[in-house]
């Protein structure tokens, strides 16, 4: 199975059954893949869920995803500070630490990680990881 790191803006979207991509949360909820998170990751998606959808929602969502056994909570040691959005730098510490597969995500400020060597990190976008999961 494999070990994924979410950027909240991919989370955020796929929540909505309405969402082309609610396969994700649907995925996600039915323990298709680990999904690897630190409190800071946690923290985030909290908040942005909180401001976009409600307090409620995001407590739910955040329930859904604490109480999966596909969870893997992951301390980062270090700060590799790759990106030029230090925001974002949580997601690429989480993915090196947990030696995930990839960062799913559709922000253009990982593109960057496609040009540095080490520590590798993929990234992929929602339809690349459908194929992977081959759904």
């Amino acid at each position: 199975m494999k070990r994924v790191v979410l950027d909240t803006n991919v989370l955020l979207v796929c929540i909505s059954e309405r969402s082309k991509v609610h396969w994700i949360f649907e995925q996600l909820i039915a323990n298709k893949f680990y999904l690897c998170v630190t409190t800071e990751i946690l923290n985030e998606y909290a908040e942005i869920i909180e401001r976009y959808m409600g307090a409620k929602t995001s407590d739910e969502v955040l329930q859904a995803i604490i109480n999966r056994k596909t969870l893997i909570r992951i301390n980062t040691f270090f700060n590799f500070r790759l990106l030029r959005d230090e925001d974002d730098d949580k997601f690429v510490d989480c993915a090196i630490a947990a030696n995930a597969h990839f960062i799913v995500s559709h922000d253009k400020d990982f593109n960057i990680l496609k040009n540095i060597d080490f520590p590798k990190v993929h990234v992929i976008d929602t339809e690349e990881f459908k194929r992977e999961l081959g759904y």
